[in-house]
């Protein structure tokens, strides 16, 4: 069982990548789930950014499926479309049932409103989260207070604000991330339940259309949904000067299972038809990749203002 034909080192690179893919993508998202059934609410999460995704992900797996790309891919399509449907169960589910909680809540407020100092303020709970899973903002202390679910959806791995501790965990989970991910793919391997595609399906002479639909309907997907997310995230953290509240591990990660799903891509073939066949599940990935660095370049510059500032009080 353990006995191995040869493999060319592209394919194992190529394997090896997608699978650090996954980790990166699985590590990314179980703990929002977990998280969100601790909490007993999703009220972080916006349920239509959830179901453009989902779209985009019913679509990339169909595609992948179809275009016959490499095994990586598809396993990347089936988890999402996992985590996604359990993610979109979860905010049906809390949302349902805490709606009829804060019901409950009002209806036994108003009963008793004559009672209640005039002069007190009426609490409201504010949330600027644009809906990124990862990405929950905290509108002061008092409310980090109140609700718990704002914290960040990777309690595991808690960070210290900007410090250079906080950047040293992020990176060894980074590292830790990556040995997972070859370490899956070994197993993966010597198990035989990865097995390369062959080269000589990079020569095809046309991919499918229908498959080439479905790949360009996922990149608009998930671009589409970048553009409704990240680039108002961008823009919030120029216009504030901070990223406070949203997590740097979740956009460490974002871009690590980017990158080396185009890497898993790429170093299967760089044969011209076979990359044209892939094109659009590259252009999600670059896409999205791109929104990323520019949300981890304003981590690093305002972590600089912030110090400088606190250093100033001080």
């Amino acid at each position: 069982m353990w006995t191995q034909s040869p493999l060319p080192l592209h394919e194992a690179l190529s394997g090896i990548f997608g699978s650090v893919s996954l980790a990166s993508w699985i590590f990314l998202l179980v703990p929002q789930l977990l998280e969100n059934y601790r909490e007993g609410s999703a009220e972080g999460i916006s349920l239509a950014f959830l179901v453009v995704w989902f779209i985009g992900d019913l679509a990339n797996f169909f595609g992948a499926v179809w275009a016959g790309l490499v095994p990586t891919v598809i396993a990347l399509a089936v988890y999402f479309c996992f985590a996604d449907a359990i993610l979109i169960t979860q905010c049906l589910y809390y949302n349902f049932i805490n709606q009829q909680r804060a019901a409950r809540q009002r209806k036994l407020k108003s009963d008793g409103a004559a009672s209640d100092d005039p002069e007190q303020p009426l609490l409201r709970h504010n949330s600027d989260n644009i809906g990124l899973p990862g990405s929950r903002r905290r509108s002061s202390v008092s409310t980090k207070r109140r609700d718990s679910s704002l914290r960040s959806p990777l309690p595991t791995i808690p960070e210290d604000g900007t410090s250079s501790r906080a950047w040293f965990k992020n990176a060894l989970c980074i590292v830790l991330v990556c040995l997972a991910g070859c370490l899956g793919w070994i197993i993966a391997w010597k198990l035989g339940a990865w097995k390369p595609t062959s080269a000589e399906d990079d020569s095809s002479p046309h991919p499918a259309v229908g498959a080439e639909i479905l790949g360009y309907l996922s990149a608009a997907a998930y671009l589409g949904g970048g553009y409704r997310a990240r680039i108002p995230q961008i823009v919030k953290n120029h216009r504030e000067r901070s990223c406070e509240g949203l997590s740097l591990l979740f956009f460490m990660l974002s871009l690590l299972g980017n990158a080396t799903y185009g890497a898993g891509i790429l170093f299967h073939s760089i044969n011209s038809q076979y990359v044209l066949t892939n094109l659009p599940w590259l252009i999600g990935s670059l896409g999205t990749m791109f929104e990323d660095t520019l949300i981890f370049i304003q981590f690093h510059m305002y972590a600089k203002k912030e110090d400088e500032d606190s250093s100033a009080i001080e």
